[in-house]
């Protein structure tokens, strides 16, 4: 068994409701999640002119591979009503892999860890709720260190 992070994020729609069918559908398809974070809500990142987010970050146990993981998470947006607008733009649910286990995998349609883990505050206040000692695999620093060198000025806020 392995061990994966993933953000769920969304501004449309019934965000709750959206994050509730992404949890249920990545616990009976991905694998059991351990533990899940608070639901945060925080303005948007990247493209600004839009309603607030909802975030949560879950850790989950999984059989599954890391391009499978992926695969998983791209059609339960896909089937949840998620359309890809424009980059940064609204979305009904977004699904990210942020860690697999401490596996640093740099290919064409999967980057593990996640790229910008460092820079959103958005990512980073959840993982240090449920995992503040996790050592990011390329950087060498805890969840905390890297939430404490964050630059990202965004506030988050616990619903």
């Amino acid at each position: 068994m392995s061990v994966c992070f993933l953000l769920l994020g969304t501004n449309m729609g019934e965000k709750e409701t959206n994050l509730q069918q992404a949890f249920g559908r990545i616990s009976n398809e991905i694998g059991q999640v351990i533990t899940a974070s608070s639901i945060y809500r925080t303005s948007a990142w990247g493209k600004e002119d839009q309603e607030d987010f909802l975030n949560q970050v879950l850790k989950v146990e999984t059989d599954c591979v890391p391009v499978e993981v992926l695969r998983i998470c791209l059609t339960i947006e896909k089937e949840l009503g998620r359309v890809r607008y424009e980059r940064w733009g609204t979305r009904l649910i977004d699904i990210d892999v942020l860690y697999y286990d401490k596996e640093v995998i740099n290919q064409s349609n999967l980057v593990i860890p996640h790229p910008q883990i460092q820079n959103r505050r958005f990512t980073l206040v959840p993982l240090v709720e449920i995992a503040r000692d996790f050592v990011h695999p390329v950087l060498g620093k805890s969840q905390l260190d890297l939430l404490e060198e964050c630059k990202d000025v965004l506030e988050v806020k616990s619903v």
